[in-house]
């Protein structure tokens, strides 16, 4: 027993006691805030400022996204919002890009070209080549995925994973609420370097 004037301290039990506990909170929070991501699936989009905000709020979280599925309209907002190396896409990524638009007079869809323009500036030069080839951003929705996608952003290791979800997540909700997945030791392991 060593004695250190507040009590007796039993160095074998509670200094390993002390270890112990100290580097479960340091993996623990090491985990979870190194890997934790951002799914979007299904996501139809809707008001440009809406999206902004929600992706600059992203951005600043340092947080991965997986786009796993539908991402249309301001949902391609990520593309120029987050950091090209925190985004990945899975075999079921499908972005869908279009003119924006208002409600016009009598109700109907007005194309905004000052809103469009400034959509069209957000994305990353090669995005913006590849919707140029396709005649620009219209009212007509393009889809970008597969091959093409793929070969401007990098696979999700995940994707087993991510896609197993019960169901698909969208990041068009309530911003207070992200669904975070914490990659597996094994998952970890699998992906390269």
């Amino acid at each position: 027993m060593v004695r250190f004037g507040f009590g007796r301290l039993n160095w074998g039990l509670e200094m390993k006691f002390v270890t112990g506990l100290l580097a479960a909170v340091l993996l623990l929070a090491g985990v979870s805030a190194s890997h934790a991501v951002v799914r979007i699936a299904e996501d139809r989009g809707g008001r440009i400022g809406t999206y902004v905000d929600r992706y600059q709020g992203l951005r600043s979280s340092g947080e991965t996204v997986i786009i796993d599925g539908l991402c249309a309209s301001a949902c391609t907002i990520v593309l120029g919002a987050v950091p090209h190396d925190k985004i990945c896409v899975t075999s079921h990524a499908n972005l869908g890009f279009h003119a924006a638009w208002d409600f016009g007079a009598n109700g109907r869809a007005v194309t905004n070209p000052e809103a469009t323009q400034m959509l069209y500036s957000m994305y990353p030069s090669p995005v913006r080549r590849w919707i140029s080839q396709r005649g620009g951003l219209t009212p007509h929705m393009i889809f970008l995925r597969g091959k093409q996608l793929m070969g401007m952003y990098k696979p999700c290791y995940l994707d087993a994973q991510a896609s197993s979800s019960p169901r698909p997540v969208s990041a068009h909700r309530d911003s207070r609420q992200q669904d975070v997945i914490a990659p597996t030791p094994a998952a970890l392991a699998r992906q390269p370097d």
